[in-house]
């Protein structure tokens, strides 16, 4: 059993039981999936919190916290990624761009991802829009 937020087109949240990922893909695919306060069958997943469990006693005891909360770390921060991906348009590098033209109002807002120089992603902040940097850590880099 997977759960998932959901959001509809109105932005109403709300979570959703799911034997896999398939299940909910072939869901929303039939549209039958729908909002509970409004009815909009226009689902979308949106980001989830993330949970990193507690070492349990007996791991302590063992000696075991330090790689079992590093991996549990990991794999929280793996999954927000994965989010994060699924729900976004990519724009590559086109990013700032079109950040900025979201911000204008000159394009529909949209939630995007890409890539952009540190100079753009200062002005981008400069200007007062919020953009979030997220790194990709490999397992090899957590020692």
């Amino acid at each position: 059993m997977i759960i998932f937020d959901l959001a509809c087109k109105q932005e109403h949240a709300f979570e959703g039981w799911f034997q896999s990922p398939s299940a909910y893909d072939s869901q929303v695919a039939k549209r039958l999936i729908s909002c509970p306060q409004c009815g909009s069958n226009e689902i979308r997943r949106i980001p989830s919190a993330l949970h990193i469990a507690k070492p349990s006693p007996d791991s302590v005891a063992n000696g075991e916290t330090l790689p079992v909360a590093k991996m549990s770390a990991l794999a929280a921060f793996q999954q927000m990624i994965s989010s994060i991906v699924s729900n976004c348009e990519d724009v590559g590098n086109d990013f700032a761009q079109e950040a900025r033209k979201m911000h204008y109002l000159e394009t529909p807002l949209r939630s995007i991802r890409g890539t952009a120089s540190d100079a753009d992603y200062e002005g981008l902040r400069e200007e007062g829009i919020e953009v979030l940097r997220l790194p990709i850590v490999k397992k090899e880099d957590l020692n």
